[in-house]
């Protein structure tokens, strides 16, 4: 009897201490549990969050379960980016040189969905007096200016990859009508902090009345740009993102859209970045994180390979019925149908283990399709149309596991 008592006692501690580690950073993601789809019915917000002590693997199809679209002048097409962010648990303030948001992904909402900086790619070229792409200048074309037109009723497009992104306040995410309420985390910057919505305490000690924060960026009135391109009708103040000078004290919050506050989550305070919007709801530069972080950034997310990581350590799988969920760690896996004339669907169950390649051989050991970043609770197909008639082995590897089956092709 003691034995038992000693045992559920045991048990009680273990669970009370995963518990535990479990916080907003792990609660805060919209976890598809239904096999929802979105656009082009590709799975929808986040398919699975794992964590250890240091890390939080957010895996995301980068597709919101909410509609999207249409795109006006932009020919892109959103599509499945099979993500695994990585976010810190333990943020620091970064006391060196702030780190510049890159192009691309600098955080990524809590659907899954990426964040983009306020920059649209374009530069202005000095020596030859126009705007060139594929990187930042001294004076960045404002994409709320340049590419607004194409942002759908959510505010977000497709970038040319297919990755879907909002550069400002991603409106179908949450109500950003709501003035009453604090406003909730709705993403996480590629430093750890959180991202919350437009409404936060007056106060950085969480008292006063909810209010909407005010980006510290103010609208230069100056006439001339140096180096740059001229003011004037075509290229008018707002235009470029340099034409928002911070200025401290002009709103709630510091040069990197963010302050130290308690916040409903962290009640012992957090630094925090907040969406900011102006009275009429509209976007207000800039928009989601300042031209730098506040924190430290982690390898492995930013830059246009970025986003695809590995779990390592002691991964635990978070599950939003129970809380927590340890992960059988046995790979197993959906392969049908079998026998199959043209399409063969393969799909692994949830684990705590990442970034598969698929491959199918043939009878002579020749790779005659493959899929590469295989991501757990994510459907595949690979097109068996054109296939000749026999025996094939369908293989899925990592680092770590292998599982592989016969396939009849007939």
């Amino acid at each position: 009897m003691l034995k038992q008592i000693s045992t559920i006692i045991a048990a009680s501690v273990m669970a009370l201490s995963l518990q535990a580690q479990v916080g907003p950073d792990i609660t805060s993601w919209k976890i598809n549990t239904t096999g929802a789809t979105g656009y082009n019915s590709l799975p929808s917000n986040v398919q699975q969050v794992q964590y250890t002590t240091t890390d939080v693997y957010v895996s995301a199809s980068c597709i919101p379960g909410y509609a999207i679209g249409p795109w006006n002048s932009n020919p892109n097409t959103p599509s499945n980016q099979n993500f695994v962010f990585k976010i810190t648990r333990n943020p620091v303030q970064n006391t060196g040189t702030a780190i510049t948001t890159s192009m691309g992904h600098v955080g990524v909402w809590s659907n899954g969905v990426s964040i983009f900086n306020p920059k649209d790619g374009y530069y202005w070229n000095n020596s030859t007096g126009t705007f060139s792409s594929g990187g930042s200048g001294t004076w960045n074309r404002n994409a709320l200016v340049y590419e607004g037109v194409s942002f759908d009723n959510c505010l977000g497009h497709p970038a040319p990859n297919g990755e879907y992104h909002h550069h400002v306040n991603p409106k179908c995410l949450y109500d950003d009508t709501d003035s009453l309420h604090h406003s909730p985390i709705i993403g996480y910057a590629f430093d750890g902090f959180p991202i919350y919505g437009a409404y936060g305490y007056t106060n950085v000690n969480g008292t006063g009345a909810i209010k909407r924060m005010k980006s510290s960026y103010v609208l230069s009135t100056a006439t001339t740009r140096a180096s740059g391109p001229p003011v004037n009708s075509t290229y008018p103040e707002g235009n470029m993102c340099e034409d928002y000078v911070y200025t401290a004290g002009a709103g709630d919050l510091d040069v990197h859209n963010g302050r130290f506050c308690v916040t409903p989550d962290y009640p012992s305070g957090i630094y925090a970045y907040f969406v900011t919007i102006d009275a009429s709801l509209a976007p207000a530069y800039p928009f989601v994180i300042g031209p730098t972080y506040y924190g430290t950034v982690q390898t492995g997310n930013t830059g246009p390979t970025g986003g695809h990581n590995s779990p390592s350590g002691t991964v635990t799988t978070y599950s939003p019925t129970t809380g927590i969920a340890n992960t059988n760690e046995k790979l197993s896996t959906l392969v049908y149908p079998n026998p199959t004339s043209d399409y063969l669907f393969f799909f692994i169950n949830p684990i705590a283990s990442n970034n598969f390649t698929a491959t199918l051989v043939d009878e002579l050991g020749r790779v005659v399709l493959k899929q590469d970043g295989v991501q757990p609770t994510i459907s595949y197909t690979f097109d068996v149309s054109q296939l000749p008639k026999g025996m094939y082995i369908l293989h899925l590897k990592n680092d770590s596991k292998e599982y592989s089956e016969k396939v009849l092709v007939k």
